[in-house]
């Protein structure tokens, strides 16, 4: 389904030039009395990689209807991050520059959303907050508890996040995946 360039919206997914693109970004300009001019920034779904274009009025993309299905994280290779449909069993690999920095909140063998685009797998859909468990972090030092002193702490994914000084290894909490910050104990 064709839309036109001023109906583009932050994540709407399209094709482009033949390739499927999500959009990151819309800004209209009109500048003084000339004609209006779109830039639309895209994100290559399948390489991950940024492309700005400027757009007329007139102009026209192709918005693609997603599927999201239930998978499994089950390991991680040199090919990429590999999953497993929940519904049917079948694996599939998406590459880490597609993924990017969503793997940090997933641990092995957890349930994720994945989307899906004419049978093919395109990414990774996070809930809001995810519960990690804290693997390394330093002990609070007496004195500190007072101010909103924060510290460093590594989660069982690698993820570094800032915590309060009272949160100690092996505790699980719960993180916002769109800012990345402690929400609190889990």
């Amino acid at each position: 389904m064709a839309i036109r360039v001023t109906e583009a919206k932050k994540g709407m997914v399209v094709r482009y030039e033949n390739d499927l693109y999500q959009i990151t970004r819309y800004d209209h300009l009109t500048p003084g009395n000339l004609r209006a001019i779109h830039h639309v920034y895209f994100k290559n779904l399948k390489n991950g990689r940024q492309k700005e274009v400027r757009m007329k009025t007139s102009d026209t993309l192709d918005l693609v209807y997603l599927d999201s299905r239930e998978a499994q994280y089950l390991f991680k290779d040199s090919l990429g991050y590999t999953f497993m449909d929940n519904e049917n069993y079948e694996q599939f690999v998406l590459s880490a520059d597609v993924v990017g920095d969503t793997m940090q909140y997933i641990t092995d063998n957890s349930t994720v959303t994945v989307v899906f685009c004419e049978g093919e797998a395109l990414t990774v859909q996070l809930p809001p907050a995810v519960v990690l468990e804290v693997v390394e972090t330093e002990d609070a030092v007496r004195g500190d508890t007072v101010s909103a002193v924060q510290k460093p702490a590594t989660m069982n994914t690698g993820l570094v996040v800032k915590v309060p000084a009272h949160i100690k290894v092996g505790e699980k909490i719960k993180i916002s995946t769109d800012t990345g910050e402690f929400m609190g104990r889990a």
